[in-house]
C-alpha cells in the first residue's frame, strides 16, 4: 500500500505581505523526491488565495489576528494572509487517513503561521507524524525543536537524509519502477506563474545574506535541463516565468548567455521575471539585449547601498559604477523605468538615514523604479554576529524580532517620522 503523505505550506503572519512569484520552491523539491518512491501525494499552500494583478502576482486573502507579546509595541495591524482556518481543516479532513505531514516554514519570523498548521493537523488528523523543514527549521533548529509542536526538525536543503527522517517513523517506502515528476508538475500546472531554479547555492558570501547557510556550495544545472522543464510547464498553459537564483548572472558566458539563448530560439511566447536581484556588475549589453528578445518584463538589480565602504565590507558584489552600465545597457535595449528596479536598502547595521537618502537621490538620476527594502538579520551572517557583538541583540533574539518590519522599528536607531517621509518620497517618485 502506497504512504499517504500531506505537504502543507502554512500561513504567512506577519504585518503586510504580497504574493510576488512566491512559491514554496523547497517543498516541490520534495514532493519531486517523494514521487519517485511508492507514495500517495496531497498538497494544502495555505496561501493559495490571491487576487491576480499583474503577471501572476497579488494581493492575499487575509484577516487580522492578535499580535504576539514581542510585537505589541510595533504600531500596525498584525494578520494571517491565506485560506482561511476552516477552509484548512476541511481539506485536511478530505485526504484522512494520513501517514505523514510534511510541512515548511518559508520565512523564520513566520513561525506562527507553521504553529498554528501544526495545530490544527493535530486536531484533525491525530497523531499523525510531522516533519517540519524550511528556513525556520535550519537556521532555528532549537527553536523549532521547542516551539513548532512537530515531530521531527528537518534541518538543511533537500539529499537523502529525508530518508532517514521518513524511516524514523518506521516507513520504508520502496523507490517506484517508472520514475516520473508527475505530482511535482501537477502542482505547478494551473498556477498563475512558476519558479524557475538555474543553480543552487551563491558563490558570493554577502554579510546580510544566509545563502550559504541554506544550500551546500553552488551547483549550476545544465542548461537543456531548464529548457526541458520550461516547456513542461509552458505546456500546462503557465505564461510569467520568476527566476529564484541567487547569482543568475555569474559567469556569464558559461551560464546566463547560453540559457537566454536557448529560450529565444524556443520561441515560447512567455514573460520572465527576476524578482531577485541580480548582479549589476555581469550585466552587459549583449545579456540585455538576450532579455529583451526573450521577453523579460521584470529586470530587479541589487545596489543595498552607494557607500562604497559599505559595499566592499559587505560581500563586494557591485559597485555605483556597474550599475550605471548596467541600467544604460537595459535602457539602450528598450526597458523602461517600470520594468527596471534596482533594490537599495535601509537599517543595516551602522547605516544612516543620510547614506540611505543619497542611495535614493542617486537611483532617481538613474531614471529607475527604487524598490526600497527593510533589513533584517539573518542568524548566523556576518551582520547578524555584528548585531550581537555590538549589544544591539542578543544572539537569542526570538525569530519575530528579525521581522523587517520589526527590526527597522525597534532596533535601526532611525526617526519611525523620517522613515515614512522617506518611503512616501519614493512612492510618488516611482509613480510618476
Amino acid at each position: 500500500m502506497n504512504l499517504r503523505i500531506l505537504l502543507v505550506n502554512p500561513w504567512i503572519h506577519d504585518f503586510a505581505a504580497y504574493n510576488l512569484w512566491s512559491r514554496p520552491l523547497g517543498l516541490l523539491k520534495v514532493a519531486g523526491y517523494l514521487d519517485s518512491l511508492e507514495t500517495e501525494l496531497f498538497f494544502i499552500d495555505c496561501t493559495d488565495s490571491i487576487e491576480i494583478r499583474k503577471y501572476g502576482t497579488g494581493r492575499f486573502r487575509s484577516e487580522r489576528i492578535e499580535k504576539p507579546s514581542l510585537l505589541r509595541q510595533v504600531p500596525r495591524s498584525y494578520k494571517r494572509y491565506g485560506i482561511a482556518a476552516e477552509e484548512f481543516v476541511g481539506k485536511v479532513k478530505e485526504q484522512l487517513p494520513l501517514d505523514l505531514v510534511l510541512m515548511t516554514c518559508v520565512m523564520s519570523y513566520w513561525y506562527p503561521g507553521a504553529q498554528r498548521a501544526v495545530e490544527l493537523v493535530r486536531e484533525t488528523a491525530g497523531d499523525v507524524p510531522i516533519i517540519l523543514g524550511g528556513v525556520y527549521a535550519t537556521l532555528y533548529h532549537e527553536h523549532a525543536s521547542r516551539c513548532s509542536g512537530a515531530d521531527f526538525i528537518y534541518k538543511g536543503p533537500l539529499s537523502d537524509s529525508i530518508g532517514f527522517a521518513i524511516r524514523t517513523f518506521g516507513f520504508r517506502p520502496k523507490k517506484r519502477r517508472h520514475v516520473s515528476a508527475r505530482f511535482r508538475a501537477g502542482l505547478q500546472g494551473g498556477q498563475p506563474f512558476a519558479p524557475l531554479l538555474t543553480a543552487s547555492g551563491c558563490p558570493y558570501r554577502c554579510h546580510y545574506c544566509a545563502s550559504d547557510l541554506l544550500s551546500k556550495g553552488y551547483e549550476r544545472r545544465p542548461a537543456d535541463d531548464v529548457i526541458d522543464e520550461l516547456g513542461g510547464l509552458f505546456n500546462t498553459g503557465i505564461r510569467d516565468f520568476a527566476f529564484y537564483d541567487d547569482a543568475l548572472l555569474f559567469d556569464p558566458e558559461e551560464h546566463i548567455k547560453p540559457l537566454l539563448r536557448k529560450i529565444v530560439a524556443k520561441g515560447l511566447n512567455a514573460r520572465f521575471h527576476t524578482p531577485n536581484g541580480l548582479h549589476a556588475r555581469f550585466l552587459d549589453r549583449e545579456i540585455a539585449r538576450l532579455m529583451k528578445a526573450a521577453n523579460f518584463r521584470t529586470i530587479r538589480l541589487s545596489l543595498e547601498t552607494v557607500d562604497h565602504q559599505r559595499q566592499e565590507v559587505t560581500g563586494g558584489k557591485v559597485g555605483n559604477e556597474d550599475m550605471k552600465s548596467a541600467v544604460k545597457y537595459l535602457k539602450d535595449e528598450g526597458f523602461t523605468k517600470d520594468e527596471i528596479g534596482v533594490y537599495l536598502m535601509y537599517g543595516l547595521p551602522g547605516q544612516p538615514l543620510d547614506e540611505v537618502r543619497e542611495g535614493v537621490e542617486f537611483l532617481k538620476d538613474l531614471d529607475v523604479r527604487i524598490n526600497l527594502t527593510e533589513f533584517s538579520p539573518i542568524k548566523g551572517t556576518k551582520s547578524w554576529e555584528e548585531l550581537v557583538r555590538s549589544g544591539v541583540i542578543d544572539e537569542g533574539l526570538d525569530p519575530l524580532l528579525t521581522n523587517n518590519t520589526v527590526f527597522s522599528y525597534l532596533y535601526s536607531g532611525y526617526d519611525p517620522q523620517e522613515v515614512e517621509g522617506m518611503r512616501l518620497d519614493v512612492k510618488s517618485y516611482n509613480a510618476k
